[in-house]
């Protein structure tokens, strides 16, 4: 047999080389490892920990440690090679080593943006709700979804009295304890029993969605590997994830919800057991009902008579002034705020420019580096073209071409469908000066871009100066960390309280500004007809998204303070409120980047992290609303279609600025000019430790006016757990009036040390409607 050649062993000697080197390599790759020590075992010759872990007893040879853990446990962690890490396993100290793992975001992060945290504060105090019951009134509910799993749930509170309208019946469970639908007002008004089967079900099978996303929001369980087409993804829960919900049916796919429905609703609800009642309703067309004609108002004043929480939406009409709906004292009315994540998206412009936006567009992109025509129908085709209304769109005019659409008040998903059956290859839709820069993320069904005002304004600029516009748009997928947040959303509803201007409206606040939770199956995300996508969350924005935080906090603070009232509840919740975003600034309004203002934020958004140790509250009874409806002009009659017993308003009627909110709202009416002052009575009931409690007046705005409160000092004992005490205001020559009958505005403090029992206080000189 013939001798290798030489050039043979040259290849052969490389080859062994190049094999022993990427061995060594694959050995000393290295890895980030977790090492939980047991603290007690250092020597005592090492100073410190990090000492010890760093030196060569601990692993033979010395080190490089880049985390020493001392809080929440001992250890450290150290990146080196898989056999020295094996090594370290040896040491006797060592209780574990955990290989570090790349963890994807949480999908419904509102959770930990309002302070909740894994088997610490209020979900722990609270075994997270477990044996509250959530009321949903809205669309129903799709029960198979992950979010209505009952897994290590235990038995349903025996208290229940509810039922399971489903067929078949085992469609409820442990956590999906009731579902009920109501259609009867629907069946008289003409919209019913004669449902069109293919698009509702005659059930409480949820055929619209937003029930099922509001109820998941509330009270979601845990469901992992949750995302909306990808974006959000991770695990998605809800605020009070053990609390149980029952579904009521009021609301119907297309023809909305009827005043007897929603009425039968809070009356078979209250009577079947829940805790807390969570309506995303609005207040109907046109100007605010009185509170006897409102069935939101009486079937909540019923509830919270017999102990019932209730939590609504603030409406989606802002930032006009006076938007907010759902007005009664004893309601819980709640804004909508943005979190800190978005889902940004990007537009290219010819000459070069990108402006920002964002979208939850999940299908094919944009040809990359490819440019489109350009075009913004409204220069040419009026203004139902610029909305891009059904039908408004010349195809020969879209075709092939990115289309710029005016935001105004239809369905942002549905200008999208009209763009792309014209024929468009995408859509950037623009705010108007109504909207400012508060940008929604949808579904869309056709690569489309939300963008604001000012960059509105840019894209309509470029397009008139240039004779062959193009762009492009990008999808950049989900960013969290986002700062500034919490900011007020723009379509958020604002104060003043149209009907009563003496209680501050919204309440206060809770994310509501792309919100991830569960959804039905009978619809695409976009809801429209012709969307044939499905998805088991979806995302989306709105005060509807809101309120249900606010249910689930209620929970919360309900299953960990069983005997506190509604109106304690939400004073928990206002006056621990934060009133800063994750800058340590103030909290702004979207719509024009200012500082918000009691009228947009209410007492500031929802922190759950100081709710549960409140130190004082503000508690309410029913005797205190029955003399509130009486000073606003009720006569007993009236107020009894409300309290539902009879009534009898004293003699002298009082003031409704003295209902014990926990804001304080002056209203100095028919006072034009001069001096004038008025003085409100509160009290307070101590739910914390005995201690002494100082006030302070901090007010941010409103010359000419002058807050004073007496006595300035309230000591509470065991004997004396409530103390009152008075607010005068004056107003002198100097006070100036805004657009909105605003003097001024600011915030009451009360603090011991360790709480600060905070309350806002709006000074104004505006009228009731």
């Amino acid at each position: 047999m013939a001798s290798p050649s030489p050039s043979f062993l040259l290849l052969l000697s490389a080859l062994t080389l190049t094999l022993a080197l990427l061995a060594q390599a694959t050995e000393e790759r290295k890895k980030t490892y977790i090492f939980r020590v047991d603290g007690q075992s250092k020597p005592s010759v090492f100073p410190t920990h990090a000492h010890w872990y760093e030196s060569a007893e601990m692993s033979g040879d010395p080190l490089s440690v880049l985390h020493v853990y001392g809080t929440v446990f001992h250890g450290f962690s150290a990146s080196l090679p898989a056999s020295r890490a094996d090594e370290l396993r040896r040491h006797p100290a060592i209780l574990a080593v955990f290989e570090d793992r790349r963890r994807f975001l949480d999908t419904t992060r509102s959770p930990q943006f309002l302070g909740l945290r894994n088997q610490l504060g209020l979900w722990s105090h609270s075994d997270y709700g477990s044996d509250v019951v959530i009321g949903v009134l809205d669309t129903g509910v799709w029960p198979e979804r992950r979010s209505f799993s009952d897994l290590h749930l235990g038995p349903v509170p025996s208290r229940w009295r509810g039922a399971c309208e489903f067929q078949p019946s085992s469609l409820c469970n442990r956590k999906l304890i009731g579902a009920r639908s109501f259609s009867k007002g629907h069946g008289a008004a003409g919209y019913g029993p004669g449902i069109n089967a293919s698009v509702e079900y005659l059930s409480p099978r949820d055929a619209d969605g937003h029930g099922t996303h509001t109820a998941s929001t509330a009270a979601g369980r845990h469901a992992f590997r949750a995302s909306m087409s990808g974006y959000a993804a991770g695990i998605a829960k809800g605020v009070a994830p053990k609390a149980r919900v029952a579904a009521y049916k009021v609301c119907w796919r297309g023809s909305g919800c009827l005043d007897s429905d929603i009425l039968a609703g809070f009356d078979t609800a209250v009577s079947d057991g829940v805790d807390v009642l969570s309506v995303s309703i609005g207040g109907g067309d046109g100007a605010a009902s009185p509170y006897y004609l409102d069935p939101i108002a009486v079937g909540s004043y019923g509830a919270a008579s017999r102990g019932v929480f209730v939590a609504t939406s603030a409406g989606n009409d802002g930032p006009s002034p006076m938007s907010v709906t759902n007005l009664a004292p004893w309601l819980t009315s709640v804004g909508a705020g943005t979190i800190d994540r978005t889902f940004p998206a990007s537009i290219r412009l010819g000459d070069g420019r990108t402006l920002s936006g964002v979208s939850l567009y999940s299908g094919s992109p944009l040809a990359v580096g490819e440019l489109f025509p350009l075009v913004y129908p409204g220069k040419t085709g009026g203004l139902s073209a610029s909305l891009c209304m059904e039908n408004s769109l010349d195809p020969k005019l879209v075709r092939g071409k990115i289309v710029i659409c005016d935001r105004g008040s239809s369905p942002r998903v549905a200008k999208g469908l009209v763009v792309k059956e014209a024929g468009g290859v995408g859509m950037i839709l623009a705010n108007g000066m109504s909207n400012g820069e508060g940008l929604v993320g949808d579904a869309h069904m056709l690569p489309a871009c939300a963008i604001g005002s000012d960059e509105g304004d840019a894209v309509k600029s470029y397009v008139a100066s240039s004779s062959a516009p193009t762009a492009t748009i990008a999808f950049e997928g989900t960013v969290v960390g986002v700062k500034p947040a919490p900011v007020v959303a723009s379509f958020s509803g604002r104060g003043p309280n149209g009907l009563s201007p003496e209680v501050l409206k919204p309440d206060l606040i809770a994310p509501g500004v792309n919100i991830l939770a569960a959804w039905t199956d009978a619809v695409g995300p976009t809801g429209l007809d012709s969307d044939k996508r499905r998805t088991e969350f979806n995302i989306l924005s709105g005060t509807s998204m809101a309120c249900p935080h606010v249910s689930g906090a209620a929970a919360l603070l309900k299953s960990a303070h069983p005997d506190w009232s509604p109106a304690a509840i939400r004073s928990a919740m206002m006056t621990t409120a934060t009133l800063v975003d994750n800058r340590l600034q103030p909290v702004s309004d979207e719509s024009t980047g200012n500082p918000a203002s009691p009228l947009e934020i209410g007492a500031g958004h929802l922190n759950l992290d100081r709710a549960m140790d409140p130190g004082l509250v503000y508690d309410l009874s029913d005797q205190d609303y029955v003399n509130f409806l009486c000073a606003i002009g009720y006569g007993p009659r009236t107020i009894q279609v409300i309290t539902h017993v009879p009534v009898a308003c004293p003699l002298k009627r009082g003031s409704p600025e003295n209902l014990n909110y926990p804001s304080v709202s002056v209203v100095f009416d028919g006072v034009t000019a001069g001096n004038g002052s008025r003085t409100v009575l509160r009290t307070l009931t101590n739910v914390g430790p005995d201690g002494v409690y100082r006030s302070r007046v901090e007010m941010v705005s409103g010359k000419g006016v002058v807050v004073g409160v007496k006595p300035g000092k309230l000591a509470f004992s065991k004997t004396e757990r409530k103390r009152s005490f008075a607010v005068t205001v004056t107003v002198t020559d100097e006070s100036v009036e805004t657009e909105s009958g605003v003097l001024g505005y600011g915030y009451l403090v009360w603090y011991d040390g360790a709480h600060e029992v905070r309350s806002p206080i709006v000074v104004s000189r505006i009228q009731p409607l």
